[in-house]
């Protein structure tokens, strides 16, 4: 399926759904991320983009609390959340689909997604996610009894997305969801992106394919060497000389 010449609009990230501001993550003496401030609306596809040691997954790493900033603050609907940890983070509605897919291998399908709704006790709720992400991706539905190390890679990176929306995301993080899968499963999982989108979760997108995260985005980020570099509207940074030049091949 053809993607639309522009995203649907979206809410403006001027009451910012997720705000970080200023943001400062060190690994040791080397600094990843050199002080990045972003804004993410209710309802908006945002990505990131930037060459490999960018800091694009450092950021959304950190973000989901896996990394604790130097310095810097993190807020989800005004809520400052830069000292939370994975699983409170996760409660409070902001789940991440990891860089690498991070499938538990000798799980099946089903008991994977399972692991996504870790934080649920009611059954009834539960059942209307995985039949969620069952309509979503169907493939999964035919392979629910299959040991997630057998499935191929598209198959897992469906598998992640789906773990992640088991916890009813208010804000869903994608890591390089495309990265090492043919082209015509790149085209599935950004139909899915806008889907899951459309039906109302905001998304924050880290992606090294620049050309298809900007078609999808209401709006970018461009990140070179741990900082923002340039931001503006997918299709203003689509038409960019410089993001053309560096990251689109034109």
């Amino acid at each position: 399926m053809a993607p639309p010449s522009s995203p649907p609009p979206a809410a403006s990230a001027d009451g910012a759904y997720l705000e970080v501001g200023n943001l400062h993550v060190h690994y040791g003496s080397i600094e990843a991320v050199k002080g990045i401030s972003l804004k993410v609306g209710q309802g908006e596809i945002v990505t990131l983009i930037g060459a490999n040691g960018a800091g694009k997954s450092t950021s959304v790493r950190t973000i989901a609390g896996l990394h604790k900033p130097t310095t810097g603050q993190i807020h989800l609907q005004g809520q400052e959340i830069t000292a939370a940890g994975p699983e409170r983070i996760v409660l409070m509605g902001i789940s991440l689909a990891p860089e690498g897919r991070r499938i538990f291998s000798r799980m099946s399908v089903y008991e994977n997604l399972l692991m996504g709704a870790y934080t649920k006790r009611d059954r009834r709720l539960i059942a209307e996610d995985m039949d969620r992400v069952f309509k979503l991706f169907p493939r999964l539905g035919e392979r629910r009894a299959q040991v997630g190390g057998t499935l191929s890679g598209g198959e897992q990176q469906m598998l992640a997305i789906g773990r992640a929306l088991m916890g009813r995301p208010k804000v869903l993080m994608l890591d390089e969801p495309s990265l090492g899968l043919a082209p015509i499963l790149v085209e599935t999982i950004f139909d899915i992106i806008r889907q899951i989108n459309q039906q109302g979760t905001t998304i924050l997108l880290v992606e090294q394919n620049a050309h298809k995260a900007l078609q999808v985005a209401h709006r970018g980020y461009v990140l070179e060497t741990g900082s923002i570099v340039m931001e503006g509207t997918g299709k203003q940074l689509m038409e960019s000389p410089e993001v053309q030049k560096a990251y689109l091949g034109i």
